[in-house]
């Protein structure tokens, strides 16, 4: 019998970092959360609980890395072999996994390792899966990620971000997918991550203790009611876990029917340009983080209120700081920007129209025949 989870919907407030988790559950290509904050505020327990909400996916049988059967494009090295000699890939179905990463792990842990030896003297390919492996099309946790090794970091941010672990050693190479939701989690008071790592997390959130009395006694609660009976407290907390994961799973089915206009994509530019972020990795992550959550509310279009809440998870921790101002990014702060930003892109399309209709009035008046 599996052990129960708490349930990720009892979780009381951390509203961001739920939003965070679950918009890449929705659209794991978003690239990952990172959760800064003192210990007890739910990081781990949020992380793990998130799995438990996932709908269970379809694998190739037997294969070690959990393959999907009805992406050939991304089929491990094994699986492709398979079919290029002509098998039908058998079909199973299994849970979706947390698989976690020791602050102690090496690359070779990570990524795996190819028998060198065996592919010399037998011609034979050795490949041993590695942390990547096991985490494909799961939850990749890493608690104290700021204790890892920097180039191990590197590995898992470029893993996540193409959704491929490439092996190669003295010229022989193995590939297969490593499509993950990765979440980081971190106490800031034991070291911070270099910026140039920071950055390449695509949201990040900042956990702290609540200070409402009354929260503070729902958890109490609720914490007493799972230890005393985890079985009975969470069917009772089931049918919001389902309503969630429904939600999840129709979100997934129309992420990339989402659409945007120019406008949106005017008002992401000036928000990022505006708050002197470097690069544009922001700017793609707020677009994807949108259209996520335009989807997860079962919507087709982003609107202003996507972007809005995108850039509260993709920008604080992007920001140019002293090391003794505040990280936060407020509400009210960025969605004055963006008001700006609309009243920007209304007068300059109101100029162009202006331009256009004016050119367009030159056009017809040469045209018009000489009274004579």
């Amino acid at each position: 019998m599996h052990q129960a989870v708490y349930p990720f919907t009892a979780i009381v407030g951390q509203e961001r970092m739920k939003r965070a988790l679950v918009l890449n559950a929705v659209n794991p290509s978003i690239g990952g959360v990172l959760i800064r904050g003192e210990r007890g505020t739910a990081k781990s327990t949020a992380a793990r609980a998130l799995a438990a909400l996932l709908p269970d996916i379809e694998v190739v049988a037997d294969c070690r890395f959990g393959c999907n059967p009805y992406e050939p494009e991304r089929l491990c090295d094994e699986c492709r072999e398979r079919v290029a000699r002509g098998e039908e890939l058998p079909v199973a179905i299994r849970r979706t996994r947390v698989v976690d990463l020791p602050v102690s792990a090496t690359e070779d842990r990570v990524v795996g390792t190819l028998d060198i030896e065996k592919a010399i003297q037998m011609g034979e390919r050795q490949f041993d899966p590695g942390v990547l492996a096991a985490a494909n099309r799961g939850i990749l946790y890493v608690d104290e990620v700021n204790l890892l090794d920097d180039h191990v970091v590197d590995l898992l941010l470029d893993s996540a971000a193409m959704g491929i672990n490439v092996v190669e050693r003295e010229g022989i190479s193995f590939q297969h997918p490593a499509r993950f939701i990765l979440v980081g989690t971190m106490n800031p008071e034991e070291g911070e991550l270099r910026p140039q790592l920071l950055d390449r997390f695509a949201l990040s959130v900042e956990v702290h203790g609540l200070a409402n009395a009354n929260e503070r006694m729902a958890i109490l609660e609720r914490h007493i009611g799972f230890d005393a009976d985890p079985v009975s407290f969470r069917e009772s907390w089931l049918p919001r876990e389902q309503d969630l994961s429904a939600q999840i799973g129709t979100a997934r089915r129309i992420v990339d029917k989402v659409h945007y206009t120019r406008r949106d994509l005017f008002s992401i530019a000036n928000l990022t340009a505006g708050l002197h972020v470097d690069g544009h990795r922001a700017d793609l992550v707020i677009l994807k983080t949108a259209r996520a959550h335009a989807a997860f509310e079962g919507r087709t279009q982003i609107t202003e209120r996507d972007i809005l809440l995108a850039a509260e998870l993709a920008l604080p921790h992007r920001l140019k700081r002293g090391p003794f101002s505040e990280t936060s990014l407020y509400e009210g702060e960025l969605e004055d920007r963006l008001d700006h930003i609309a009243e920007e892109y209304n007068e300059e399309s109101d100029a162009e129209v202006t331009s256009s209709e004016a050119a367009d009035n030159a056009t017809s008046s040469k045209k018009k025949p000489m009274n004579r």
